[in-house]
């Protein structure tokens, strides 16, 4: 079964959330790396983005089994508590989210009832396991390296990339966070461009270059002929190489500090203080 792919494209942190679902009518869906509106000025919240989400959910009458995270995310806060408490779904992501909460429970001096078991999601994710949205059968795909967490999902002829690739005149993701690793990066993204040619990739964000409008789909032959970063005919070695120049070039994201200690919860803020207040901490000089 060939699944339904609506896209909903985030112009602030260039992030696509996709609800991907059986097609008739009524049918099971899945909401990919959904994105709660945050204001790093002001720390406010609020859910114009994934209120479009649940727009279409409900205009179209499906019914959300899974909110899917590939990674915890640098770049945005999820929206997944929020889509779950308007249309219910397991919250789920990689099994080695257990390792990233290691590294940031201790740069953020987490509180001490803080879990390192990945309990905050309803379901991990190990690699190769398959599960259904309805009758769409899918599976997980554990692909490291820009983080020790990241996971794909393919779901019929469609796989979900999260930050292994960008489109192909963008290249590739960083490795220069906490736990990443360019030679897992490499590796894992040659797992993906081993699949077959016509399979389509689609990716959690795009930063087009000047002259082009945002887009997020593509196909593993397309990867494989033009990506600039890992096209057929690059090696390993010539990967990291350029991988490792390029990351020492870059800034921080302007969300990673809030963004991680709140996707390492699964998408809830840190519990309220005795003045009833949530606090999002900022570590000096840690990062």
């Amino acid at each position: 079964m060939t699944p339904q792919i609506q896209a909903f494209f985030d112009p602030v942190t260039a992030t696509v959330t996709y609800v991907v679902h059986e097609p008739a009518p009524g049918g099971a869906c899945a909401i990919i790396d959904p994105v709660l509106d945050y204001d790093p000025k002001s720390g406010r919240t609020a859910t114009q983005g994934a209120d479009r989400v649940v727009a279409y959910v409900r205009e179209h009458g499906l019914r959300p089994q899974w909110l899917l995270e590939t990674h915890a995310h640098a770049d945005h806060l999820s929206a997944a508590p929020y889509l779950q408490r308007q249309l219910g779904g397991t919250i789920a992501i990689g099994e080695s989210i257990r390792t990233v909460q290691g590294v940031f429970k201790k740069i953020f001096n987490l509180e001490p009832q803080f879990q390192l078991d990945g309990s905050q999601f309803g379901h991990l994710f190990a690699d190769g396991e398959t599960f259904h949205i309805g009758a769409l059968a899918a599976s997980a795909m554990h692909v490291p390296g820009h983080t020790p967490a990241d996971m794909a999902y393919r779901i019929g002829d469609a796989v979900f990339v999260g930050d292994t690739l960008f489109m192909p005149d963008v290249g590739t993701a960083r490795c220069d966070f906490p736990g990443g690793d360019a030679h897992q990066l490499y590796r894992s993204i040659q797992r993906l461009l081993s699949l077959p040619g016509d399979t389509r990739l689609y990716m959690c964000h795009d930063y087009p270059p000047a002259g082009r409008e945002a887009a997020w789909q593509t196909t593993v032959a397309a990867q494989r002929a033009g990506n600039i970063h890992v096209r057929d005919g690059i090696s390993e070695d010539d990967f990291v190489a350029m991988r490792t120049r390029r990351d020492a070039t870059l800034s921080m994201p302007t969300l990673i500090l809030p963004a991680i200690q709140v996707n390492i919860r699964a998408g809830h803020f840190p519990p309220a203080e005795d003045n009833g207040v949530r606090y999002l901490k900022i570590p000096v000089n840690a990062l």
